[in-house]
């Protein structure tokens, strides 16, 4: 008798000792990570060599050119017009602004003040002022451009517009500093609402909630360190990426552990031991699932643009943060508030869930059951039709068509196209070696397509050579001319902001050829893991690549048509691929790892198939809204990139959440039926069992209920 109490002295000794002692970890854990987290947004940088392709030719422009003599230079066109031609009191006033601003800031040139160029229907002039006083520091380019359009201010009907390469950065760099606190608080928001839906408590969202605030803390320490200890780029994509995943696949593991703790406090009596039990059920297919998004992440080292290589480590530590918090702190908090964080909805132990009528998955289980070859093809015709739209899709977006509010560096940049048809008004850079310049600049000259050139600066063995073309920026014919340039000058670099796109298409190109086939590969081995099968794991795969042909498919009718967008991100193929496949396989890891169990309880295949997608349909369903949710805050951005990404994801984990989860993988695993575990021995027919003896060892399935 001595000894049994003893041991059940120590039994809870242990259950009141072990939350704490977690709480404890995570303070501490907390305490030394908040240093760095306060530092990461000084590492941030969306600087135009932090998008760009690590080996292109304008990224070696940009690096040498922060090399010469006075750091990179900020290039702003001053643009001055009046509908029904300017006066000479306008040009005047324009001589007199850009006096001043020669005046107070230090241009390029020396004392000479920059002349305007007239337009030939005399309505325009533009001034281009060159600036080496920012260098490379982005605070003091945003002062020289704010500066700039203080002094330069129009009257009288009289317009003036400041644009250029640096006023465009100036005005993307105001879009990516939303992406940090109106981004947050807009994605808390839309969880916390969620959350209170699902679960029906005044208190029980705060827990979850909170604890992927902590979780998004620690990864900005996690990410600070990375920076400094391999250099992983950090931009405001990528670190407002990794805060949606924090969130999103956070919410998701904790709506999954939620569930089934809720389910074992109804037959077990100790919170502790309750939790115990949901861990060990939930959280094999909740590692399975960070771990395939984790490693689909990652195949984005294997990328060469820079903006991509760096989204790969910091979603992959949004991940695995969320992954460390749900499956620690928040079991610990939730030990520790009892049963009484449910209220008023409380689990007592030994009652039932209340009996409730037919659930929706149920019923859709029945369709699937009944005709599931039927299902199966309606939902691929689906499918098909809509991936059809990516025909749809735009080109390659301007640079001028990247922001959804067009700031005044776009406007002016308009204005210019107007007043100078046909002609180049941003430079083309080229960077050369020095001994040879003078043969580079005959060369430049002589090239077709070339209307001017004139030699910049020199230093540390290069000399940088100002290249205007004939055409348009960023029309075929400018780019004919940038790819000539490259193709004859040898041991030269061509850069500036037309080169820039030309290599942001062509790598992605690049890149989507190497990392899909990574990510499909990666994918598909953890799943032949898991589910001990090649025909279940090739299922999954299939489906969440439909579900990504449908989605771009989708946003092919719906950018152009009716969000007015004049082109596609050309990195949209390959990040969507990624985000979708990875978070995608997630909700089929929930519904097969289910099926699996039943199977191994001795189930037939399609009570196995119906049993899973009405056990796991309700999760499932909460975890997808609140993902599509987290991504579909990108949509409200200011740039067009993060718009179609946010909303070619979310679109696609709907897809994937209410149309293949439910109908198309269940309608599959219904026709296949063993044949989906083959070679495994599920795949087998059970053999005849002696007197007595069951057909299949009977073996407790994994429950992971609806929330």
């Amino acid at each position: 008798m001595g000894v049994g109490k003893a041991s059940a002295a120590g039994g809870a000794g242990r259950r009141r000792a072990v939350p704490w002692a977690v709480l404890g970890l995570w303070i501490a854990l907390l305490v030394l990570a908040a240093p760095f987290a306060a530092k990461l947004a000084d590492v941030q940088h969306d600087r135009v060599t932090d998008y760009l392709p690590a080996s292109a030719d304008s990224t070696q422009v940009a690096k040498v050119q922060e090399q010469l003599p006075g750091g990179e230079s900020t290039e702003l066109v001053l643009v001055y017009h009046r509908d029904g031609g300017l006066s000479a009191a306008d040009r005047g006033t324009a001589a007199g602004q850009v006096e001043e601003i020669a005046g107070r800031h230090e241009l390029s040139g020396g004392d000479r003040v920059p002349e305007g160029i007239p337009s030939d229907d005399g309505t325009t002039l533009m001034y281009p002022v060159v600036s080496n006083e920012p260098g490379t520091d982005e605070k003091l380019r945003d002062a020289l451009v704010e500066d700039v359009r203080d002094i330069a201010h129009g009257q009288d009907g009289l317009s003036v517009e400041v644009g250029g390469t640096g006023a465009l950065a100036t005005d993307a760099g105001k879009v990516y500093d939303s992406l940090g606190g109106p981004l947050l608080y807009t994605t808390v928001a839309v969880v916390a609402l969620l959350l209170i839906l699902i679960y029906r408590s005044p208190v029980l969202w705060l827990v979850p909630l909170a604890v992927a605030g902590l979780a998004d803390y620690l990864s900005m320490g996690v990410a600070y360190g990375l920076n400094q200890a391999f250099g992983t780029t950090v931009s405001g994509q990528s670190s407002g990426v990794m805060t949606i995943l924090v969130f999103g696949a956070g919410t998701d593991y904790a709506l999954l552990l939620v569930s089934r703790y809720r389910e074992e406090l109804r037959r077990v009596e100790r919170p502790y031991d309750a939790m115990v039990a949901a861990l060990r059920g939930c959280g094999p297919a909740v590692l399975a699932s960070s771990g395939t998004v984790a490693v689909g992440l990652l195949c984005l080292l294997a990328a060469d643009l820079n903006s991509s290589r760096g989204m790969g480590p910091l979603g992959t530590v949004g991940v695995l943060c969320a992954l460390l918090a749900m499956l620690t702190l928040l079991p610990a908090i939730l030990v520790l508030l009892g049963r009484r964080v449910f209220w008023p909805l409380v689990p007592a132990f030994g009652s039932e869930p209340k009996p409730r009528r037919r659930s929706l998955f149920a019923a859709m289980g029945s369709s699937a059951g009944r005709r599931p070859l039927t299902v199966l093809a309606t939902g691929a015709v689906l499918l098909g039709a809509l991936a059809l739209g990516t025909l749809n899709l735009p080109g390659p977006v301007k640079q001028e068509d990247s922001f959804v509010d067009k700031p005044e560096a776009v406007t002016a940049m308009e204005t210019l196209a107007g007043a100078y048809p046909g002609h180049g008004t941003q430079p083309i850079d080229v960077i050369t070696p020095a001994a040879g310049a003078d043969r580079t600049l005959a060369a430049i000259r002589d090239t077709r397509g070339v209307e001017s050139a004139e030699k910049g600066r020199t230093g540390d063995g290069w000399t940088e050579i100002s290249v205007i073309a004939g055409d348009a920026p960023q029309s075929a014919g400018e780019s004919a001319t940038i790819r000539a340039l490259r193709g004859e000058l040898e041991g030269s670099y061509v850069g500036g902001a037309s080169a820039q796109q030309i290599d942001l298409e062509d790598t992605n190109s690049r890149d989507t050829k190497i990392v899909v086939p990574l990510v499909l590969v990666s994918v598909l081995l953890i799943l032949i893991g898991l589910l001990r099968s090649l025909v279940a794991p090739l299922l999954l795969v299939a489906a969440v690549v439909a579900v990504w042909g449908a989605a771009l498919g989708i946003g092919g009718l719906v950018f152009g048509p009716v969000l007015g967008f004049e082109g596609t991100d050309p990195g949209l193929g390959l990040l969507s691929f990624v985000f979708l496949v990875a978070l995608g396989v997630d909700y089929g890891i929930f519904l097969m790892h289910r099926m699996r169990e039943e199977s191994l309880a001795g189930a037939d295949p399609v009570a196995a198939a119906l049993t899973a997608l009405r056990t796991t349909g309700g999760v499932i369903a909460s975890a997808g809204l609140v993902l599509a949710a987290t991504f579909a805050v990108l949509t409200n951005m200011g740039l067009v990139q993060l718009v179609e990404l946010g909303f070619v994801i979310a679109v696609g984990v709907l897809l994937d959440t209410f149309l293949v989860r439910t109908y198309l993988v269940t309608s599959a695993s219904v026709a296949l039926g063993r044949k989906v575990w083959w070679p495994g021995a599920l795949s087998r027919e059970p053999g005849p069992a002696g007197p007595g003896e069951p057909t299949e060892p009977p073996r407790r399935p994994e429950r992971i209920g609806a929330p």
